[in-house]
């Protein structure tokens, strides 16, 4: 059996610092933010294309344009609350906030 060199190994909060600074900083929090929508993003295209629909209907489903569909579901804009909520809504997945 082979013995893998770990020295070169390294964990994921190490690269993570390492490119985006360290947890608390701007860039580290900007990092989140964007990997956060990106994330958000495919979950709500992934389940449009489910109910197979296309970013037209579904931008019409909730009064807004299909380039903004298309940017959510890219991670490239920060969406407003309201809009996300329209969304959920026309994509039938529920949304439950705890405290």
């Amino acid at each position: 059996m082979k013995k893998i060199d770990t020295s070169k190994l390294f964990d994921a909060e190490t690269l993570l610092t390492a490119h985006h600074g360290a947890p608390g900083t701007e860039s580290r929090r900007q990092f989140e933010d964007d990997a956060r929508a990106y994330y958000y993003g495919v979950i709500l295209r992934d389940r449009r294309k489910e109910l197979k629909m296309t970013q037209q209907q579904l931008a019409d489903k909730v009064g807004t344009q299909r380039s903004y569909i298309s940017r959510i579901e890219r991670g490239q804009t920060d969406i407003q609350v309201s809009s996300f909520m329209r969304i959920l809504s026309a994509l039938n997945i529920g949304f439950e906030l705890k405290m």
